[in-house]
């Protein structure tokens, strides 16, 4: 194999942390991480596999002691006791030093385990969601309540230093890892990346709104649609063209027509220009292919193939074999460069035919996901494919596309626990088809609603299966709903910033950009007990609404946990006391997503995403203040490089530190420029968004050496202080303001936020009048309208949804 296809490993472990006993060898990776190989043959391997690419991690200190008939290994969280046994699972005995007693699991308190113990993780995910509608079974995480988990490797082919792969020589033998890391969830993804590969730095655009449709579009029809987008002003970053971009009318004797590379002349009579189009539209390109049926004599390169693999081209198929070693590079040099000569960025591997291949135990999805992924970096580009999930290890070739759902509410509803719960295995980057893809029914509350959930998703790719009616475009909807997601798919470019940050962020820590509550809060039950609600990032909480409005509030429903702390939702302004769980509801044009106490929310303003710019010289920013009898600092770094550059971890990236004190007094700090300050504008302008505010005095800025006042403006019912200011970008400035309480002010802002509901509820007026009445009646006591409310049974979620807003501010 070309070494363009091989991966750098450090397969071996240290020898010091390595003891070898007779048909066990252990591996000593951290205090809380230990390989354990058994094989009969006393055969043991330092050859990466699939799952594993390095096992290099440091000298851990442990103490070895002899016994009578083997030994035990103590580290600083593990006993570890071996006795010569027969079995792997008789001769050692893992006990934890330091059990999670408060968890209770189903067989009772566990502390220990033997290989082939039932063990109780969080759930991973799974291969692909085609065909399914709602909740399929999930593969394993690494994470679990119990405190421990295993990763059986034993089972995955290894990988040659030429980049070739191999079956093991022993079948029975085994090759498992064990985690130990109690409740610290992250550190035990993070040295799961540490073994396994970490995940990769998506290039910029992958973070942006992407087109994708089931469809045979002409030439003309697509660049018009792409046109279309652009005019209503919803912005996109990659075009997806389906199977239907090659020839897929063939004759029987050679195949179904899914597998295809060579251009469909009558849709597309000059794809090179096409491809140029989009291109010039700013657009990323990527093709859909299906290679399992091999090369037909119907492709133009088919007689280049038979020459490459030095077999005669006489009308017979050439078979797909992604084992054979020649094949894969004339699959890769003939057929699929000089298509991305021509233009496509990417490919879509469409893989839907089967788990086996010649090499016993290699799976051909792995395998294809693997050297696709490695080849696309060939150009000194950021690499990607778009592809189902292969297995642990999988996070190395994002993004995933999670297959074929059917159009239904249980579909969305299941998609956002199915996208978090992958992060247990660290596959963070999965692709939905938003919207769902087939069958279902014409429903745009569902496609609202499906949206709100992709853009606060890893990746926002809407798509849909072949049939004429089933369309995603949202000027095609009702004006309430096209708006919507207009609305939403604009602020999926404006958060780019943040979403890249983030990006950043999991490449380098571990962590990803969707995480279960439980992440960070894995003591509280209630942060396993709402699957749907997840963090977003380092600064938001997102509970996407999966259930259709009732007819007569016009408002849907989420049932929402709260941490401590206070909590506001960007959409909304109303500010939320944490520590508890509440219902929230909320009409088509939103769904609850918090920002945390002195959070803080870079994005871009709505004229640098007009402008398309790479790199926004102008930013909005949205910060929640802390109670004012509370004082409350974040900060929060703004990477940003060049998008798509491998080069960007030598310095060729630029970091924006913001800083946020909040209380009574609130300072804002926007520091000067770190690392390659020529990527950014010289001067930015930035506007400012402080939520949960009361109107203050003054607001000053200290810039220059000079302090001097701002102008501000202050929405009164969204409770938001605005300025705006321009920065340099290598020296920063400090806004300040004083916190002012005014319990007036808060009474008129529930009253306010009540009526605004009230209005669009479909209730007869007698009965909104009534509930209204209620509401003005009280002093500044919230509490005493909330038991005046409960009272009417009648008006039981209507009551809900009022309490909602009189309880918060």
């Amino acid at each position: 194999m070309k070494t363009l296809y091989q991966i750098k490993t450090n397969s071996q472990a240290f020898a010091e942390n390595c003891v070898q006993h007779e048909k066990l060898r252990l591996s000593v990776l951290t205090p809380s991480l230990v390989r354990l190989e058994w094989s009969e043959k006393k055969r043991f391997t330092d050859k990466p596999s699939q799952t594993v690419m390095c096992r290099s991690f440091c000298k851990v200190p442990f103490v070895k002691q002899n016994t009578e008939d083997g030994f035990y290994i103590e580290t600083e969280t593990l006993i570890i006791s071996y006795a010569k046994a027969p079995s792997l699972r008789e001769a050692v005995k893992i006990t934890l030093k330091n059990p999670c007693a408060n968890w209770d699991v189903i067989n009772g308190l566990k502390d220990s385990w033997r290989y082939g113990d039932e063990l109780h993780p969080l759930p991973g995910t799974a291969r692909t969601l085609d065909n399914s509608e709602g909740e399929v079974p999930l593969e394993d995480g690494i994470i679990s309540r119990d405190g421990f988990a295993v990763l059986d490797d034993s089972k995955t082919c290894l990988i040659n230093e030429d980049g070739t792969v191999e079956p093991r020589s022993e079948k029975e033998a085994a090759d498992v890892y064990f985690f130990a890391y109690g409740h610290d969830y992250k550190a035990c993804l993070a040295d799961f990346f540490r073994l396994t590969g970490k995940p990769p730095l998506l290039p910029r655009y992958a973070l942006g709104n992407w087109w994708s449709r089931y469809h045979k579009y002409t030439q003309k029809e697509y660049v018009d649609l792409m046109d279309e987008f652009k005019a209503q002003g919803i912005p996109l970053s990659v075009a997806v063209i389906d199977m239907d971009w090659h020839i897929t009318q063939i004759e029987k004797d050679i195949g179904s027509g899914w597998t295809g590379y060579t251009w469909n002349t009558e849709l597309f009579p000059d794809h090179k220009k096409f491809l140029s189009d989009l291109h010039g539209r700013g657009l990323k390109r990527s093709l859909n292919v299906h290679p399992a049926e091999g090369i037909g004599r119907h492709e133009a390169e088919y007689k280049n193939m038979a020459d490459a693999l030095g077999v005669p081209s006489d009308g017979k198929t050439i078979p797909f074999d992604i084992t054979n070693h020649e094949f894969i590079e004339a699959y890769l040099e003939v057929l699929h460069y000089p298509l991305e000569n021509e233009g496509v960025d990417f490919w879509w591997l469409d893989w839907q035919q089967g788990t086996k291949t010649a090499v016993e135990g290699l799976d051909p999805l792995w395998v294809l996901n693997h050297y696709h992924y490695l080849d696309n970096a060939k150009n000194k580009k950021r690499p990607l494919i778009l592809s189902r999930y292969s297995g642990p290890g999988s996070q190395r070739y994002p993004v995933g596309f999670s297959g074929d759902t059917v159009i239904s509410w249980k579909s969305l509803a299941f998609q956002p626990y199915f996208t978090a719960s992958a992060s247990n295995i660290g596959y963070g980057w999965w692709s939905h088809d938003i919207g769902g893809h087939m069958l279902g029914s014409y429903d745009e509350e569902l496609q609202v609603r499906w949206a709100q959930f992709g853009v606060f998703s890893p990746v926002m790719r809407l798509h849909s299966s072949s049939s004429r009616f089933n369309h995603k475009e949202p000027w095609k909807y009702a004006p309430t709903a096209s708006v919507t997601v207009r609305r939403y798919m604009r602020l999926r470019h404006q958060m780019l910033p943040y979403l890249y940050t983030m990006n950043e962020r999991f490449s380098r820590t571990g962590e990803p950009l969707v995480e279960p509550l439980y992440y960070e809060y894995p003591e509280a039950s209630e942060a396993y007990s709402k699957p749907n609600e997840y963090f977003f990032g380092s600064e938001l909480i997102c509970a996407p609404i999966t259930v259709p409005q009732s007819t007569d509030l016009k408002l849907a429903p989420v049932e929402v946990w709260l941490p401590e702390g206070t909590w506001t939702d960007i959409f909304t302004g109303v500010t939320y006391k944490g520590g508890r769980t509440l219902t929230m509801y909320r009409p088509l044009s939103d769904i609850p997503v918090l920002l945390k106490e002195a959070g803080i929310l870079p994005l871009a303003s709505e004229n640098s995403i007009e402008k398309n710019e790479g790199l926004p010289s102008e930013l909005e920013i949205f910060a929640s203040l802390a109670k004012a009898d509370a004082e409350k600092t974040n900060s929060f770094s703004l990477y940003e490089d060049d998008g798509e550059s491998l080069s960007y971890t030598e310095g060729k990236s630029a970091l924006t530190e913001f800083v946020f004190a909040s209380g009574k007094e609130n300072t804002f700090k926007i520091k000067a420029a770190k690392g390659d300050a020529s990527l950014l504008p010289q001067t930015r302008a930035y506007t400012l968004h402080f939520l949960n505010a009361n109107q203050p005095e003054a607001v000053t800025v200290l810039q220059n050496g000079g302090k001097q006042n701002l102008p501000f403006s202050y929405d009164r019912l969204f409770r938001k202080l605005s300025v705006k200011i321009d920065v340099q970008t290598d020296t920063g400035a400090e806004i300040s303001f004083e916190q002012t309480a005014d319990g007036r002010e808060s009474k008129w802002v529930r009253s306010e936020r009540c009526a605004a509901m009230l209005d669009k509820a479909q209730i007869d007026f007698v009965r909104k009048e009534q509930l209204f009445e209620i509401i003005q009646k009280s002093e500044a006591n919230p509490l005493a309208v909330c038991q005046q409310l409960l009272l009417r049974k009648e008006d039981e979620k209507m009551t809900e949804a009022l309490l909602e807003l009189l309880e918060n501010v």
